[in-house]
């Protein structure tokens, strides 16, 4: 009886031991799961903070070049502004500026690639803006020259009042240059009738279609290459002569009905130029024949036709 209870006792004591020991064994896995899952924790809070820090770091750049974009359009504004007074195509460019500048301060998601957009808009800008000073130094140099050139003709101005009317007209002439600046012009406006065969012919009331001639006069100060040139053709009892759908271009902000336009190219050098307007039933009286370019009145005649 003592040997079976001995072996009794022995065989309970290593069934506890081995529930103890798988205790202790599931504890430490626990521990090492607890422990892993705050290392995870820790390295997301770690990897969150640096991104946000990041985040907001960009965020200060960005607005920083806001800033330096804001600085740049307010002196390229302030520069058109100077120069708008007589310049159709500044205030164009002023008008330009604002808008960039309107839409930069309500832009509310910036990145580096709007960023660089504007800068780029702002650099053409400036490189328009800088066009225009070499305009206007370039025309102070030539009024320099002109004022220059009165006073030589003034000095050799002698009492006889013919050398004093010719030099005056000179200096008038001279004085026109630069105050033309940059405009294209049309001169040597004329109209001739022709028949079906393009033949010139000298009553109207046959003629199947007008021909408008002029010159586009050279001028270096202007900008070459495609221009539209729109003429219109006032008939004798006052109507514009039109295409069969009226079309019609903008001028001073309004539309504007037009009898033919032809597409050119200028290259600053005298331009001579043909634009056919074809229809019939025309009278004979005078037609006030109108020319238009890039939103300008170019030239205008009034032309007697038989």
């Amino acid at each position: 009886m003592r040997d079976e209870y001995n072996d009794y006792d022995e065989s309970m004591y290593e069934d506890e031991y081995d529930r103890q020991e798988t205790d202790n064994k599931a504890v430490r896995g626990y521990r090492i799961v607890i422990i892993i899952l705050a290392v995870i924790l820790v390295a997301l809070s770690l990897l969150y903070f640096n991104i946000h820090r990041q985040q907001q770091a960009e965020y200060v750049l960005l607005e920083q070049d806001r800033e330096k974009i804001q600085g740049d359009l307010d002196s390229l504004i302030v520069s058109f502004d100077d120069l708008k007074i007589k310049n159709d195509s500044i205030a164009a460019n002023l008008e330009e500026a604002n808008q960039l500048m309107d839409q930069l301060k309500n832009e509310r998601r910036l990145n580096y690639a709007k960023i660089r957009a504007y800068e780029k808009e702002v650099g053409t800008l400036r490189t328009v803006m800088q066009g225009y000073i070499r305009q206007i130094d370039s025309l102070n140099n030539l009024n320099k020259k002109l004022v220059k050139e009165n006073i030589s003709y003034k000095k050799e101005i002698s009492t006889a009042q013919l050398r004093a009317e010719m030099a005056e007209e000179r200096a008038e002439e001279l004085n026109n240059k630069v105050r033309v600046g940059s405009v294209i012009r049309a001169r040597n406006i004329t109209m001739t009738a022709l028949n079906a065969k393009s033949k010139e012919i000298t009553r109207v009331k046959n003629a199947a279609r007008l021909s408008v001639n002029f010159v586009l006069a050279g001028n270096e100060l202007a900008e070459p290459g495609a221009k539209t040139v729109y003429v219109c053709i006032t008939s004798p009892d006052g109507y514009v002569l039109s295409t069969p759908d009226a079309a019609s271009f903008s001028f001073e902000g309004e539309p504007k009905i037009y009898s033919a336009q032809r597409e050119v190219d200028y290259q600053n050098d005298d331009l001579p130029v043909k634009i056919f307007y074809n229809g019939s039933g025309f009278t004979a009286g005078t037609y006030r024949v109108e020319l238009y370019t890039e939103g300008r009145l170019i030239g205008q005649a009034d032309v007697a036709m038989r």
